[in-house]
């Protein structure tokens, strides 16, 4: 074929492809129009449903409010009846605490105030109250003792004050008792403002009344913790009507449009709410009658801006015009991609066209039609298919070679770790051989040596400095023997004796054993364990002797104290147990040779070394896993990997 034919063929080609996208193109102003005879009426019809489920559904929310705002204003008042009634009864506790102290009597008789301040002084401070009053039993005053709300100073008083005018002492000295008992309750004026008081006999050892005593709460401070727990503003009135205290700051006008008469307050209905104006600003009020011990104290009010309505009502209005918009606007764009759906395999032809005429021929149309647009798509994968199967081909090849990647990789990985437990357990067997040949050869010279030392330590008339090397030998002794009974336990390596076990109680019996050594190291031990029980089979032991070493190394890397924490979880086909300090941590270069045999980083005479190289024979006994983390400084956390299953794990 010459080069003339192939340019004819190729401009053939080009020119046909050009034609066809100009056809598309062409059409392009018809689509539109076709998209907007599809969405256009969808829309109008959306938008005129939202509005009207807008005007529905705000005309309801706005009687609710209404509703949630008297409600709310009946529970504020609830709330704070209680508040009141709670502080009355923390009242009789206090008085009960001071009324029956030994001595308080007998002080009262003497009127010996320095004796009444001292035994009191410590309640008053520890049950955080307000004021004291003492009075004897002709009613006058002993001594008070209140705390200034302007430098929070408790202040001593001896006025002489004479409450024999007192209905709260009054009852009291006469003996009278209604039917809660010979306690009462009430308001009163002072210095610092109005208190709630709350008032008990003083009897003495032979029951004789002596005097009274009270107690109270500033009721200013007293609102204002009742508006924080209501959140409303709290009003008291007298049984005349008259304002007692209020957590309102005063307004401009006064609070004569709080304040109720005689006549007012014989006709409250706690049902109803009244409408007043504070601050220039609308409020809705409600009273309702204030009961303490089963009395009318006076009139309880609270009180709620009702301007609060207009702007939930706004707010609500707002919130549903939102919802209702992005309902309309999910509800267009659903239009929208059904309309698409339409018109998407004539724009996906044109797409395809378009790349193909760049250049990229690795393409396919996906359409699967039986009219004209199928014919063509179906012409247009022919042409590209031959392209495509090579391309495929190629990146079948190249995903072939990753994952072979991966799989070296993880081969690489796996006989990485292999090698390493290799070369561990050919320590532990050289070091096992090596010690089964020597301990006990070594074990009875050491013995015959401490025991000669100790006899000769202990002859008449030894020189003392012989007598102290005496010691030093034994002392030397009994710790080569320590060791050699260290190496006899590696050497020795017993089989697992596997049983269905629950670890929570291996982890409980390690703590238990080491409690002591936790505690004398001022260490506090935070343990997490599930609430069910973690089955697995293991020797009980053998798991309990390695947990205690983990333990007690731990407590060792805190010599000034810490926190160790315990966590036993459990994963798919595994448990794990984990032991982490807040301890001086592990250096890098140590982090890997401290399961070696005989490698310690513990002062001479405080280890052997084995404790780790003997753990990492059980648990890898067990068919499982011990791994390590550690940061200078920060702490050290080693984690145990033990299988689960229904059968044990082979062991060696």
């Amino acid at each position: 074929m010459s080069a003339e034919e192939v340019d004819l063929r190729f401009n053939r080609g080009a020119g046909g492809r050009i034609g066809l996208l100009t056809t598309i193109l062409s059409r392009w102003p018809r689509l539109a129009r076709l998209q907007i005879k599809l969405i256009v009426p969808y829309v109008v019809l959306t938008v005129v449903t939202a509005l009207g489920g807008l005007f529905i559904v705000t005309r309801l929310v706005t009687s609710s409010v209404r509703e949630r705002f008297v409600n709310q204003l009946f529970e504020a008042s609830r709330v704070a009846a209680d508040g009141i009634v709670r502080r009355e009864r923390n009242h009789l506790e206090d008085l009960r605490l001071m009324a029956y102290t030994e001595g308080v009597a007998e002080a009262v008789v003497s009127r010996d105030t320095a004796r009444l301040q001292d035994l009191l002084w410590p309640l008053i401070l520890n049950n955080n109250i307000d004021v004291v009053s003492l009075v004897d039993a002709d009613g006058v005053e002993i001594i008070s003792l209140a705390r200034d709300p302007q430098t929070g100073q408790y202040v001593g008083s001896q006025r002489m004050m004479d409450f024999s005018g007192v209905s709260l002492v009054v009852n009291i000295l006469s003996g009278v008792a209604d039917d809660q008992g010979d306690k009462y309750a009430g308001f009163l004026q002072t210095t610092y403002g109005a208190y709630l008081f709350t008032s008990a006999p003083i009897v003495d050892s032979a029951s004789t009344l002596q005097g009274a005593i009270l107690t109270g709460t500033r009721l200013e401070t007293l609102l204002a913790e009742l508006k924080t727990q209501s959140l409303a503003d709290i009003v008291v009135l007298d049984n005349n009507g008259t304002l007692v205290a209020t957590s309102l700051v005063e307004p401009e006008e006064g609070y004569e449009t709080l304040e109720l008469s005689p006549e007012e307050v014989g006709e409250i209905d706690p049902s109803l709410t009244r409408d007043v104006v504070l601050y220039s600003r609308p409020y809705q009020m409600a009273y309702s009658p204030l009961i303490v011990r089963q009395q009318e104290m006076g009139v309880l009010g609270v009180l709620l801006p009702s301007n609060y309505i207009v702007s939930t009502e706004a707010t609500s209005r707002n919130t549903f015009s939102l919802l209702f918009s992005l309902t309309t606007v999910g509800v267009i764009v659903v239009g929208y991609v059904l309309s698409q759906s339409i018109a998407r395999p004539i724009l996906r032809l044109r797409t395809i066209s378009q790349a193909v005429a760049s250049g990229d021929l690795a393409q396919k149309t996906g359409i699967e039609a039986s009219d004209e647009i199928g014919d063509l798509a179906s012409a247009f994968d022919t042409m590209t298919i031959r392209l495509r199967e090579r391309t495929e081909e190629a990146a079948r090849l190249y995903a072939e070679t990753v994952q072979r990647n991966k799989e070296l990789a993880d081969i690489n990985l796996r006989l990485q770790s292999t090698q390493q437990q290799l070369i561990q357990s050919e320590k532990l067997a050289s070091v096992g051989q090596l010690t089964a040949g020597i301990v006990h050869d070594v074990k009875n010279p050491l013995a015959v040596i401490k025991g000669i030392a100790e006899e000769l330590r202990d002859e008449p008339g030894l020189d003392p400095s012989f007598k102290d090397q005496m010691t030093v030998i034994r002392d030397n002794a009994s710790r080569a023997s320590t060791i050699v009974g260290d190496l006899l336990k590696f050497a020795r390596q017993a089989k697992p004796e596997m049983k269905q076990r629950d670890m929570r109680e291996s982890v409980e019996a390690s703590i238990r054993l080491t409690e002591y050594l936790a505690r004398k190291g001022n260490v506090q031990v935070v343990k997490d364990l599930p609430a069910r029980a973690v089955m697995a089979y293991y020797d009980a032991g053998q798991i309990e002797q390695v947990l205690i070493n983990l333990v007690q190394n731990a407590i060792q890397a805190m010599p000034q104290g810490g926190t160790l924490r315990i966590n036993l979880s459990q994963a798919p086909g595994a448990l794990a147990v984990a032991v982490e300090d807040s301890g001086t941590g592990i250096s890098s270069e140590n982090l890997g040779r401290i399961f070696d045999p005989f490698f310690t980083t513990k002062k001479e005479g405080e280890g052997t070394g084995l404790g780790l190289s003997v753990s990492y024979g059980i648990i890898t006994r067990h068919g499982g896993k011990i791994g390590v983390e550690s940061k200078v400084g920060k702490g050290t956390t080693f984690t145990i990997l033990m299988p689960v299953g229904e059968r044990p794990p082979s062991s060696g």
